[in-house]
């Protein structure tokens, strides 16, 4: 969440940001604003009442002592009148309290300076472009028939058993699966990151902390009967670890790594964007998050940048990066840049991983905080990234590498699948 001082000191600023992000919110900082007025009267008006019937206690006290218990029955009256009034101030200021924070949850996190405005992904900045864009056979095809041809994906089986968008791996698309894996959380490891397993589902709490719950509850699966949700990426329970706890200024930057199965619903998604491995509601990736000194997190982003930039260098996939503009920002981002890699058989570009520094939006929302030099408690900065989602990154491993002879497999991932080709009835 945004800071009620800062809302309070920079009002005029706060509603010029966010407008950044396409996102009115003139009205509702006002009501946040009239509503701490009123939560501050209310507050001040209990404590009033409660101070006045602590000093008739104290009166009391003395009065029965002095033997004046007629006047001492007298002010028990009056104290029991200052109670209950302060009493039915406390209801009432939990009611403010409540109304206050449930329109505070409803602004997203303020963009950085940096941000581009723009209302879609047609508005986003291209930072920088890298790679060649390879040259197919004239019979090439994409990546949903070379999944057929190759007997490595199977979307038939994955809609008779479960449903459309769980697809099942078979044999040598098993082992890329598991070969993309384990590469991406080595090279995690190698570069100071450690390494995670998390759990798959998470309960409200923890959905609230990093800013799914309660703006993205219609793209979770939810398990009713537990009130859990399954995980749209291992960022929310890595994150959530730190959630209430105060850490070190030298413990910083914490930094992990984890590898887990997602799960989206990807409701009001279709169309040829979906088909294949384009759009699935459960795949695997590796997620790097890191928990950072406010004053070195956009150091760490550039960093985090540099990573997933080298992981597609490895796999020899031409890629660009994009800032993203206001429009196309999630709810808690302050700044994001998504990775896009060419689709040779498809002819357009995959997102395949997304950077993001949230400054202390999601710190601020699960009390995640850090004792600075001077011994100051201060909200931390989070930072996430894709470091990567694998399902487009096998459809333009796919598509970019087929030859007559087969799909010829990256040097990098060689050592993990034990193969250089995958070829038909391996």
């Amino acid at each position: 969440m945004i800071p009620l001082n800062i809302i309070r000191e920079k009002t005029d600023w706060v509603i010029e940001r966010l407008a950044v992000k396409n996102f009115k919110a003139a009205d509702t900082i006002h009501a946040i604003c009239e509503l701490d007025d009123k939560r501050k009267e209310t507050q001040k008006s209990m404590d009033g009442k409660l101070a006045e019937a602590n000093a008739l206690a104290r009166e009391i006290g003395i009065l029965y002592k002095s033997g004046k218990a007629a006047e001492a029955d007298q002010m028990k009256q009056q104290s029991a009148t200052l109670k209950e009034e302060a009493r039915v101030m406390s209801e009432q200021l939990a009611t403010l309290q409540n109304e206050l924070n449930a329109l505070h949850v409803t602004l997203p996190n303020l963009p950085h300076e940096s941000v581009p405005i723009g209302k879609s992904a047609e508005d986003n900045q291209i930072v920088k472009e890298e790679g060649g864009i390879p040259e197919l056979p004239e019979n090439a095809i994409p990546h949903w028939d070379l999944a057929t041809k190759y007997d490595i994906i199977s979307w038939e089986l994955g809609s008779k058993v479960t449903g459309a968008g769980f697809p099942f791996y078979k044999g040598q698309g098993a082992k890329l699966q598991r070969a993309l894996i384990n590469f991406f959380l080595e090279e995690g490891i190698s570069a100071g990151y450690g390494e995670i397993q998390p759990p798959l589902l998470i309960n409200e709490d923890s959905g609230f902390g990093t800013g799914q719950l309660p703006d993205k509850e219609g793209q979770m699966y939810h398990c009713t009967v537990d009130n859990l949700y399954l995980i749209p990426t291992a960022e929310v329970p890595i994150t959530n670890i730190y959630r209430d706890v105060i850490l070190r200024a030298q413990d910083l930057p914490i930094k992990n790594i984890a590898y887990s199965n997602c799960f989206r619903r990807e409701a009001g998604s279709y169309g040829k964007d979906v088909r294949g491995l384009n759009r699935l509601h459960q795949f695997d990736k590796v997620e790097i998050v890191q928990i950072a000194n406010p004053e070195k997190s956009y150091e760490i982003l550039e960093q985090m940048v540099e990573h997933v930039s080298n992981l597609l260098r490895k796999l020899e996939l031409p890629f660009r990066i994009l800032r993203l503009c206001g429009g196309d920002m999630s709810f808690t981002s302050a700044l994001t840049f998504d990775f896009e890699v060419w689709s040779a058989a498809q002819k357009r570009w995959l997102e395949v991983s997304s950077v993001s520094n949230f400054e202390s939006f999601q710190a601020n929302r699960m009390k995640l905080r850090f004792k600075d030099e001077n011994g100051k408690t201060q909200l931390a900065h989070t930072l996430n990234g894709s470091a990567m989602a694998l399902p487009r990154i096998v459809a333009a491993l796919l598509e970019n590498n087929q030859t007559d002879e087969g799909i010829r497999i990256p040097a990098a991932l060689q050592k993990y699948t034990g193969y250089s080709m995958i070829v038909q009835n391996r």
